[in-house]
Formats: structure tokens, sequence, C-alpha cells
């Protein structure tokens, strides 16, 4: 890890994703996380504040960069919530199969390096009745949005920690295993279009 990756990038990644449009997305969808919660690419914690401690017996942050994990335990201590972090990456998930009530993802997907293997590995952790809450930018609906997206995408990657701009959400969960029961899309009101489409809902299992 160099040092922009090390000592840039995580503040910037903290200010970037602490925004008051952002933070009203995570309010829709963090709340329902229920049970043993596995939370994907905790990033420095601005989840944290938005679960609901009556609902959440036990909360595990997946987080591989140590200085936003530090973050995230900051915000942890501040929101009165415990979390178990692990430093492993998506892709290598090691706990049981069958003991995850709920997956949070949020801003996430869009940085994964492997995402079917990413994928694979959050359903095997998954109970065949649990939920995966996501809320994801990703490739816009609009011809022009896209052109600019594929412009921007390898500088942007470079200087966002591997930020893709034109994953498609729907696709990458359906694709990965899962059926989506809700889903919701806009532009973030004040956000650069080509970083701004969001998609949010929540997902299970496929049969």
């Amino acid at each position: 890890m160099g040092f922009y990756d090390r000592y840039i990038l995580p503040p910037l990644l903290n200010a970037a994703m602490g925004g008051k449009p952002i933070a009203l997305q995570r309010r829709k969808v963090v709340p329902q996380a229920a049970g043993s919660v596995l939370e994907i690419g905790m990033g420095a914690g601005h989840n944290l504040p938005f679960y609901d401690k009556a609902k959440v017996t036990r909360l595990i942050g997946l987080e591989p960069h140590p200085k936003l994990r530090e973050r995230a335990a900051v915000r942890a201590k501040e929101a009165g919530i415990g979390v178990e972090f692990t430093g492993l990456k998506a892709e290598d998930i090691d706990l049981p199969a069958a003991s995850i009530d709920t997956v949070v993802v949020t801003y996430t997907l869009c940085t994964i390096p492997d995402v079917p293997k990413a994928m694979s590995a959050i359903a095997r952790v998954m109970k065949p009745e649990a939920t995966l809450l996501f809320c994801e930018h990703g490739l816009a609906p609009d011809e022009k949005v896209v052109t600019w997206q594929r412009r921007i995408e390898p500088f942007w990657k470079r200087i966002a920690g591997g930020c893709h701009l034109c994953r498609p959400v729907p696709q990458m969960l359906t694709d990965g295993g899962f059926r989506i029961e809700q889903m919701e899309t806009m532009y973030l009101p004040g956000a650069p279009r080509f970083a701004g489409f969001n998609t949010w809902g929540r997902a299970v299992k496929a049969a």
C-alpha cells in the first residue's frame, strides 16, 4: 500500500462518504438491519449511527484498510454500538456458512476487485432467509451521463481507491445469485451526475 492509499485516501473517503445526501441514503437502508449483521466495506463507519441497536444482536464490520478501521472504531464508540472488526476483503470472508441474518453493503460494490467471488462469499455466510440491504452508485440510465462515466472512470479509479463508475448494480446482484425484492433509484441531489446515480433496496438469495 503506497503513501497516497495509506495516508491521503482515507481522509478523502471519510469526507466524501460523510455528506448529507449520502447520509440520507444510509438512513433509508441501514435501520432495517436485524439479528447477526455483516457490513461489507464498513469504511470509516458512516453507517454506524443509523443501526437500530434494539434489533442488532451482533455487528461484524469488514474493512481491509487499517486507517479506515481506526476511524470506524471511533465512530462505533461514539454511537454506542459494539463492532467486531475484520481486515479481510469481501472475497475472503471466513465466517461460518449460514451464520448471518443481514448483510449491509453501501457504496462498496464499486471498489471490490472480484465481484463474483465476493458475491459468492456473501451468499455462503447468509442464512436461507437472510436479507441483503444495499445502497450503491453505478451505471446511469442516461446515455450522455454514461458517456462521461466511461471517459472519467480510468482517472477516477486511480484517485478514488479503485472506485468504478460504470458498474450495473442490479445486474451485479442478480448475476451474483440474488433476487431483488425492492429497489429504488435516483440521482443524488448536489452530486455530479457521473458519480451520483444511486440504487438502493433489499435482496435475498435466489431459490
